[in-house]
């Protein structure tokens, strides 16, 4: 499977996606706007919440930028046999891009 989608791509896709907000809390609280119906889920306790996704259903997942915080949680999730991308650039190729983001 594919590691990241890219955000002009997902715009188009994102119906029927689950969308995990994965930044640290220290960018989310910096920059507290998201995507519309995103799940925050802290990466630093990604064991605790990985196996209760669900099997089968695309899984997008954003940082800040698309970076470390971004592979290393698609590395897990792929590794437990789910189906997960992340966003290129992260949230900030997203908003980048046009795409839609709500506030805090």
């Amino acid at each position: 499977m594919e590691r990241t989608i890219k955000p002009d791509t997902l715009k188009t896709e994102l119906l029927g996606k689950l969308i995990l907000d994965v930044r640290r809390i220290a960018d989310r609280e910096a920059a507290p706007e998201h995507l519309p119906g995103a799940q925050w889920k802290n990466p630093e306790q990604l064991a605790e919440w990985a196996d209760n996704l669900p099997k089968g259903q695309d899984i997008v997942l954003y940082c800040a930028r698309g970076g470390s915080v971004s592979n290393s949680a698609v590395d897990a999730l792929q590794a437990r046999g789910l189906k997960a991308r992340f966003i290129e650039g992260g949230i900030e190729g997203w908003k980048a891009a046009g795409g839609e983001v709500v506030g805090p």
